[in-house]
C-alpha cells in the first residue's frame, strides 16, 4: 500500500511528532507498503512559528500540496496535524471525498493557552475554548483519529469528537535504549542526577523541575526557545543542548531519575526511553504519565513533583541496578514500533482512485 503522511510537523525538526513517524516507517516498510512524508520543507513559501522559530509554517500550501498527492497517487492519507499543511490536507481530501485519517499528538489548546497568557492573561481560558473547538471540528471530519491513550480517547470523546478515535501506541529502538552499564557521563557532578530530556519550551513546565528541591545535580537534553532564558535563571543547572541516538542513550543511562514535568503531553516517548535504559519517572499523575507509569518499579506520580522525585531517592534509587532491566523488559512486551505500524494500518481508510 503508498501511504502518504501530511505534516506541519517533520525533519530537520526534533520532537515528538517527528520522531514517532521517524521510528514508525521502517516498521511500515518491512511491512511492505511505501510511505511518503510531505512536510513544511517541501514549499517554497514558509514563516516561523510564532514563539517558536524552529518550527516552520507552510504558507499557500493548497495548490503545491494538491499537485504532490496527485503526483503520489497514494492508496492513503494520514494527516498527522492540525497546522497549515494539515487544514490544506483536509481542505483537499473534502473536496474530492477522499476519506483520510488524523492523529492527535499535541495539547494544542493547552500550548495555545500557555503561549497566550504570556501576550495577554485575560484572552488565555477563550484561546484555550476556542482552540478545543477547532481541535473538535478538525478531527470530527476524519474518518479515523488516532491516539496514544485510552486517556487521551477519553479526553477527544468528552471534547465532543465523534468519529472513531484508534489507539496508537509508540515504540522504542532497543538496540540504542537499553539498561547497559555505560560508562559514566555524569562523573564529574555532584549525584545524584536528575534528567530532563525533550523540547526546551514553555508548555513543558520545565521550571517545576528546577525549582524542585534536589541534593544533586539537575541536567537538561534538549533545546528550544526557553533555553537562554533558562539558562540564565537556573546557572547551577547542566543545559547539554540536542541529543540522538546512542549518545542520547548514554545519557540516560547516566542518570539516576528521570524528571518529566509536563502537564501538557499527549504521551511522552522520552519516558519510556528512560524507562527501557532502566531510568524510574518522577512526574505529575497526568495524561501520558499516568498512562506509563502504572506500577511502583516504573516510578513515582505526585501532586508535587519533588514529592515524586524524593520518593525515588528513597525507594528506587536505593535498589541499584536490580530493577533496571525489569524496566527495560517492561517497555520491551508494552511499546514495540511493530505494533505501532499494525495500529497504524488498521485504523487507515483506504480509498479507491
Amino acid at each position: 500500500m503508498k501511504i502518504l503522511i501530511i505534516s506541519d510537523a517533520w525533519l530537520p525538526q526534533i520532537n515528538g511528532v517527528v520522531r514517532t513517524y521517524e521510528c514508525m516507517i521502517p516498521a511500515l516498510e518491512s511491512m511492505g507498503h511505501r510511505v511518503r512524508v510531505i512536510g513544511p520543507s517541501d514549499f517554497k513559501f514558509t514563516i516561523p512559528c510564532p514563539s517558536y522559530s524552529e518550527i516552520k509554517l507552510a504558507l499557500f500550501a493548497y495548490r503545491p500540496l494538491k499537485k504532490m498527492i496527485e503526483d503520489h497517487t497514494p492508496d492513503t492519507i494520514h494527516i498527522a496535524t492540525e497546522g497549515p499543511l494539515g487544514i490544506a490536507a483536509q481542505k483537499y481530501c473534502t473536496r474530492h471525498g477522499i476519506p483520510y485519517s488524523t492523529s492527535y499528538h499535541t495539547q494544542f489548546p493547552d500550548y495555545v493557552k500557555a503561549r497566550v497568557e504570556k501576550i495577554c492573561k485575560p484572552l488565555a481560558s477563550f484561546s484555550y475554548d476556542f482552540s478545543i473547538k477547532k481541535i473538535v471540528k478538525f478531527h470530527s471530519a476524519a474518518q479515523s483519529v488516532l491516539v496514544t491513550t485510552q486517556s487521551m480517547k477519553d479526553q477527544l470523546i468528552d471534547w465532543g469528537v465523534t468519529s472513531p478515535i484508534h489507539l496508537f501506541t509508540r515504540g522504542v529502538d532497543q538496540n540504542i535504549f537499553n539498561a547497559v552499564n555505560n560508562p559514566d557521563i555524569f562523573k564529574d557532578l555532584p549525584k545524584p542526577i536528575a534528567l530532563y530530556v525533550g523540547r526546551v519550551a514553555i508548555e513543558k513546565n520545565i521550571d517545576a523541575f528546577l525549582q524542585m528541591p534536589w541534593a544533586g545535580s539537575k541536567v537538561i537534553v534538549g533545546a528550544g526557545p526557553e533555553i537562554d532564558r533558562l539558562r540564565k535563571h537556573y546557572p547551577d543547572a547542566l543545559f547539554t543542548g540536542k541529543k540522538t541516538g546512542t549518545d542520547l542513550a548514554a545519557h540516560y543511562q547516566s542518570a539516576d531519575v528521570f524528571v518529566f514535568p509536563s502537564k501538557t503531553d499527549t504521551f511522552g516517548m522520552v519516558m519510556i526511553e528512560a524507562l527501557s535504559c532502566g531510568l524510574p519517572i518522577a512526574a505529575y499523575p497526568v495524561t501520558g504519565p499516568k498512562d506509563i507509569v502504572t506500577e511502583p518499579l516504573l516510578g513515582t506520580l505526585h501532586d508535587h513533583l519533588s514529592t515524586a522525585a524524593e520518593a525515588i531517592l528513597k525507594e528506587n534509587i536505593p535498589e541499584g541496578d536490580k530493577n533496571k532491566k525489569k524496566r527495560e523488559k517492561y517497555v520491551k512486551m508494552r511499546y514495540s514500533w511493530a505494533l505501532a505500524a499494525e495500529q497504524f494500518i488498521a485504523a487507515c481508510p483506504v480509498y479507491k482512485k
